[in-house]
């Protein structure tokens, strides 16, 4: 991926500003550190709109999982070595000499750095566009590895893979007031039923129904 485009230098060449660096330097620079806080910010307003949007029944519980896993130092160390972040850094001697340009937590640090530059730069929307095309893209392949897929559709890939259809969700009983409804729902595969799962909204019981049933067929793995 080629690195964005800033319109301001200054401003491009202070994102890859590490504090290390103004102790040996002349130039009067700032680190990248600001600018990296507030990166970090909108790095989780982005992806947390953007997963919002595509999960509509997943829970906050859920969500805040999946939106850690998109944000950790890991994910976002990945995405710097892909991008060559290291090779742009201001470092200090001592830190270069350290294997500053391959560290984990500087190279993470910078990829947020770059976010909140791209953002005081070109406005949140540009920020956004390259979030989405440097981590979200990644998004299946990230749930797929971290088992982070919500049960119905770990359950509709089973049926799909092994049966070739596709379970259905039929609601089996509502039980108390309007206000306050608990709902069993059970999945089925033709006529067969699978395994039943109760919740609060339809969402919830038909999402408890499909991790029963990955449970009870063995299917969780």
């Amino acid at each position: 991926m080629i690195l964005p485009k800033f319109n301001d230098n200054n401003l491009l060449e202070q994102v890859f500003t590490h504090r290390s660096f103004l102790n040996e330097s002349k130039q009067k620079l700032e680190s990248n550190e600001r600018i990296e806080f507030l990166g970090d910010s909108i790095l989780s307003f982005v992806v947390s709109s953007y997963i919002y949007k595509k999960f509509p029944e997943r829970g906050e519980g859920e969500l805040t999982n999946l939106r850690s896993v998109l944000t950790n130092t890991q994910t976002l160390y990945k995405t710097s070595k892909e991008l060559e972040l290291g090779k742009y850094l201001k470092l200090s001697k001592g830190e270069e000499a350290s294997g500053g340009r391959e560290n984990v937590s500087i190279l993470a640090n910078t990829f947020e750095s770059l976010v909140g530059g791209l953002y005081l730069d070109r406005g949140l929307e540009e920020a956004a566009k390259f979030i989405e095309n440097s981590i979200l893209n990644k998004l299946d392949e990230i749930i797929e590895s971290q088992g982070l897929k919500d049960p119905k559709s770990k359950l509709q890939e089973k049926t799909q893979e092994i049966h070739k259809i596709s379970p259905e969700y039929k609601i089996i009983q509502e039980e108390g007031p309007d206000h306050a409804k608990i709902y069993t729902i059970g999945v089925f595969l033709k006529e067969n039923l699978l395994a039943q799962g109760k919740g609060k909204s339809k969402q919830e019981a038909e999402k408890n129904a499909a991790q029963n049933a990955l449970s009870a067929l063995n299917w969780l793995s």
